[in-house]
């Protein structure tokens, strides 16, 4: 239990080391989905040995199956092969969802560093006619000194 939780805090520790972007959280969401899918895989040869003939026909099943494909040349018939494959399913689709998700948000984030700030233009709008009054008030104190 305490080497867990060493390990979980060390994880912590070296994702949140720098900041979070979608591309670290994407990386760290693409990290697990393997590790997943080849745990699966193995676990699969072990649960379903009928079904699965070598782990490498588990790990070509995990892969098809994260990735949404499923050819349904291999499938598990046991209850426990269900389970880790509906477990494989759900890490598909959070894999995919987050791909989707960061790959949006950095072309969300490139946009809006290129397009103007509509509040700053508008700033630098009410500067400038402050900066036009200022002259002309400057003008006509100067103007009245004389």
């Amino acid at each position: 239990m305490v080497a867990e939780a060493e390990t979980r805090s060390w994880f912590v520790r070296t994702l949140l080391r720098r900041q979070l972007t979608p591309r670290r959280a994407a990386l760290a969401i693409a990290l697990a989905t393997v590790v997943v899918t080849l745990g699966a895989g193995a676990l699969m040869r072990v649960l379903s040995p009928h079904d699965f003939s070598s782990v490498w026909m588990g790990f070509w099943w995990a892969v098809q199956t994260v990735t949404t494909v499923g050819y349904g040349d291999v499938v598990p018939h046991s209850t426990s092969g269900r389970i880790v494959a509906a477990i494989v399913m759900l890490v598909g689709i959070g894999f995919l969802t987050v791909v989707t998700a960061s790959v949006t948000a950095a072309l969300v984030e490139s946009y809006r560093r290129r397009a103007p700030d509509p509040m700053m233009v508008e700033l630098d709008t009410r500067l400038d006619e402050i900066g036009v009054r200022l002259e002309r008030i400057e003008k006509a104190l100067g103007v009245a000194r004389e």
